[in-house]
């Protein structure tokens, strides 16, 4: 049976629902029916995320949502209540922006493997939260878009993480439109990993999630942060850090116990070090 964390009141009655299970940390977005990323809920997702770097019975996270909607991005009403303000919102805008920053940075820096299960729609900032996830498996009835150009905010900050994981034409043809891409076409596209059926969701991430969970943490910790760290650099750039941090992971216990468990024939037993 699933443990309900005893992390803060806030991790069961606030916005966000933490459970861990077998080592992967599920973190439910439990304010439907938009499951908006309003201030509190961008704090509640971040402060999560900063707790489970200290716990090391968590091992992979898993982002859902509870409802029929994963998430619709930032929180339009509370953001068009501060126009009231003395600078019209301007200050209150920065906070909302920086902090969701924070958050999707948090994702792609996290020391974990961080996986989205969506089952429902993903807009504006609820996509970029999907594309700043490492991996991201979808309901058939998944749907996507980023339709800010339709009420006349561009989604700049959703087309960092968006132009991240698909061709800029398909990012450009998002932004542009505004239109609704459902999950088979999000797949084509290379923002989801895989669609299944809706019965099966649940159960396929959580496969997924219980698969990398019985990694060395050591190991998928160091890949994690080389393969976006290379990603940013130009090729040779690239082979000569990659090729340090091989050097670097052969040295590590976990490398040669694996290493001897496959000449031996035998299942690895993981240390983490």
């Amino acid at each position: 049976m699933a443990e309900i964390l005893a992390i803060k009141p806030a991790a069961v009655d606030g916005p966000v629902v933490a459970q861990l299970d077998k080592g992967v940390l599920r973190l439910t977005l439990a304010n439907p029916p938009a499951n908006a990323l309003s201030l509190a809920v961008m704090a509640a997702l971040t402060a999560e995320l900063e707790r489970a770097k200290t716990d090391k019975a968590v091992r992979v996270i898993v982002l859902s949502a509870a409802g029929k909607v994963f998430c619709a991005g930032h929180d339009l009403k509370e953001m068009t209540a501060r126009r009231a303000d003395a600078d019209h919102g301007k200050a209150f805008f920065a906070e909302t922006f920086a902090a969701c920053a924070t958050l999707m940075q948090a994702i792609v820096r996290h020391p974990l493997p961080v996986i989205a299960e969506i089952d429902g729609l993903a807009t504006a900032a609820g996509l970029q939260l999907v594309a700043s996830c490492d991996l991201a498996i979808a309901s058939h009835e998944a749907t996507f878009c980023t339709p800010g150009v339709n009420i006349g905010l561009f989604c700049s900050t959703p087309m960092v993480a968006l132009s991240r994981n698909v061709s800029r034409k398909q990012a450009m043809e998002m932004l542009l439109t505004g239109e609704t891409i459902d999950a088979a076409t999000a797949k084509e596209f290379g923002l989801v990993n895989r669609v299944v059926p809706r019965e099966y969701l649940n159960q396929i991430v959580t496969k997924y999630a219980q698969t990398i969970a019985s990694k060395s943490s050591l190991v998928v910790k160091t890949g994690k942060e080389a393969f976006y760290a290379q990603a940013e650099m130009g090729l040779a750039d690239a082979y000569a850090y990659a090729g340090g941090i091989m050097v670097e992971n052969m040295l590590a216990r976990d490398a040669e116990e694996g290493i001897d468990a496959f000449i031996g024939k035998r299942k690895p037993e993981w240390t983490d070090e």
